[in-house]
C-alpha cells in the first residue's frame, strides 16, 4: 500500500470510535504508577497527553513537554509481549478424586477479544514479528496503529539494530506526529486493506508533497537522536570467540541477576509451569507464567543448575541475544529498544558490555 494521508488532532477521536464500532479492544499508552504502560484505553484523552520520558542507564522519570503531543516519548517498561505471550496463563484445571487422582480436566476458555494496538512502535513491530516466529500465533492477529517515533529515548538503539525508527511493514496504519505552532496533525501511511477501511471512517485528506516532506524530516531527526549505538559487526563470532572472557567477571560483579532485563524485553520468551491447589485440595490448576535465564531455578536439573554463577547467567543471555539467536532463529534476537538498560537497578548496558569486549579481545588480560 502507497496511500499517504493527514487527519488531523480533533479528527483522532474518530479513528478510536471506528476501531470500537469495529468490535476492537483497544490497547495502547496512558500513564500510570509515574510511567507509560500499556492498558486498555478509550479515547485520546486517555493518552499521555504532553508527556516525555526521560532515559539513561537505570533511571527513568516523566517530565512534562512544552507541547501537547499524544506520543511524545520513547518506550516504557511493558511490551505488546503481553499480550502475545501474557505474564500467566492457566493451562488447565481439574479436579483432585478420593484417591489422589486428576478429574474433570478443563481448559481455560479462548481468549476471544479482537485487539487493536495503538502506538506501536518500530522496534517492538520487529519483536512481535520474532516472538510470533519463535512461539507461533497465538491469538487473532491484532489491528496495528503505528507510531513513527519523533524522538529517540536516550537508550534506543534500533539503528543499530536496522528496526527503526520508522516502520515499513507490519502495520495497518502508521502516523507520524507533527506538530508546528497551533497546527497539530499526523501523516498517515495505510499499510493493508484492514487499515483502508478503517481509515475511510475517519475524516482525512491526501498529503501533500509538504506533508510527506515534513514526515520524512521528522523520522530523519529521529535517527540522529540515538542514545546508544552498537556495533554488530561480526558481533556473533565476537562473543563466540569470547566465552572466558574477563568482562564477564566484571559485569557478574554488578548483576543482581533481578531478571528485570528479561521482563520488560519484547522477545524474552522463558516461561516456567506451576501446580498450585485450592486450600481444600480438591481443586488444582497448571499455570504458565514468565520465567528469567537469570533465575538459578531455570537452568536446575538433576544434580544441580547448569548456570550457577550470575557470570555464566548473564554471558548466557548476552549470547543468546546477539549471537545463538541467529542460530537458532535467523534473526537478531535484539531489537534495539533500550529497556533492559534503562530498566536495569544497576544501569547495566548491553552496548557497554559488546563494546568492552570488543575493545579489549585480545589483550593480555583477555582469556580467549
Amino acid at each position: 500500500m502507497t496511500s499517504v494521508q493527514v487527519i488531523e488532532r480533533h479528527d483522532l477521536d474518530a479513528l478510536f470510535d471506528a476501531l470500537a464500532q469495529d468490535g476492537h479492544t483497544i490497547i495502547g499508552p496512558t500513564v500510570r504508577d509515574r510511567a507509560i504502560v500499556f492498558d486498555e484505553i478509550r479515547g485520546v484523552a486517555d493518552l499521555p497527553i504532553g508527556w516525555t520520558d526521560e532515559q539513561d542507564g537505570g533511571h527513568y522519570r516523566l517530565r512534562r513537554r512544552e507541547d501537547e503531543a499524544l506520543f511524545g516519548f520513547a518506550v516504557g517498561p511493558h511490551s505488546w509481549k503481553r499480550y502475545q505471550l501474557p505474564p500467566q496463563v492457566t493451562l488447565w484445571q481439574g479436579r483432585v478424586d478420593g484417591q489422589g487422582g486428576i478429574t474433570e480436566i478443563t481448559p481455560p476458555a479462548p481468549d476471544e477479544r479482537r485487539y487493536a494496538f495503538i502506538g506501536a512502535r518500530s522496534c517492538d513491530l520487529h519483536a512481535i514479528g520474532i516472538l510470533e516466529h519463535v512461539i507461533g500465533q497465538t491469538s487473532q492477529p491484532p489491528f496495528i496503529v503505528a507510531v513513527q517515533c519523533a524522538q529517540a529515548g536516550g537508550t534506543c538503539f534500533c539503528v543499530s539494530m536496522n528496526t527503526g525508527p520508522v516502520a515499513t511493514s507490519g502495520f495497518d496504519l502508521a502516523l507520524t506526529e507533527a506538530i508546528d505552532g497551533d497546527r497539530h496533525h499526523f501523516v498517515v501511511e495505510v499499510g493493508s486493506d484492514a487499515g483502508e477501511r478503517v481509515l475511510a471512517k475517519v475524516p482525512h485528506r491526501e498529503a501533500t508533497d509538504g506533508d510527506q516532506d515534513e514526515a520524512k524530516a521528522i523520522h530523519a531527526h529521529t535517527a540522529s537522536q540515538m542514545g546508544r549505538e552498537l556495533d554488530t559487526s561480526g558481533i556473533k563470532e565476537l562473543l563466540y570467540r569470547n566465552f572466558d572472557h574477563p568482562r564477564w567477571d566484571e559485569v557478574a560483579g554488578r548483576c543482581l541477576t533481578c531478571g528485570n532485563c528479561t521482563m520488560v524485553c519484547p522477545t524474552c520468551f522463558c516461561t516456567t509451569v506451576e501446580d498450585v491447589t485450592d486450600l481444600d485440595g480438591d481443586r488444582v490448576e497448571r499455570n504458565q507464567l514468565w520465567d528469567s535465564c537469570f533465575t538459578v531455578d531455570y537452568s536446575h536439573i538433576h544434580g544441580g543448575a547448569v548456570r550457577g554463577s550470575s557470570r555464566s547467567r548473564y554471558r548466557q543471555w548476552m549470547t543468546h541475544k546477539l549471537a545463538t539467536w541467529w542460530d537458532q532463529f535467523d534473526s537478531s534476537g535484539c531489537v534495539g529498544c533500550g529497556r533492559c538498560i534503562t530498566w536495569c537497578p544497576v544501569g547495566i548496558d548491553i552496548t557497554e558490555e559488546a563494546r568492552a569486549i570488543r575493545a579489549t579481545e585480545g589483550s593480555p588480560d583477555a582469556h580467549n
